[in-house]
């Protein structure tokens, strides 16, 4: 492990002993950082849809034709 991760992990376990209140405000605070937030929203997408079926892209462009 990089001493980044490792520092990354010293952090997010900080960060889990918060109550739900302080994790809820740290989040919308790293939410407020442009850099950060349309990555964090994609990871969250493709979490939620990670179960879902997939389909080629030769079968959408059919679809949309």
């Amino acid at each position: 492990m990089t001493t980044s991760h490792a520092l990354a992990e010293v952090y997010f376990t900080a960060f889990k002993t918060l109550p739900l209140k302080e994790q809820k405000y740290f989040l919308a605070k790293v939410l407020k950082m442009r850099s950060l937030r349309e990555d964090i929203i994609d990871v969250a997408i493709a979490e939620s849809r990670k179960k879902e079926s997939s389909r080629s892209l030769r079968d959408y462009a059919k679809e949309r034709n």
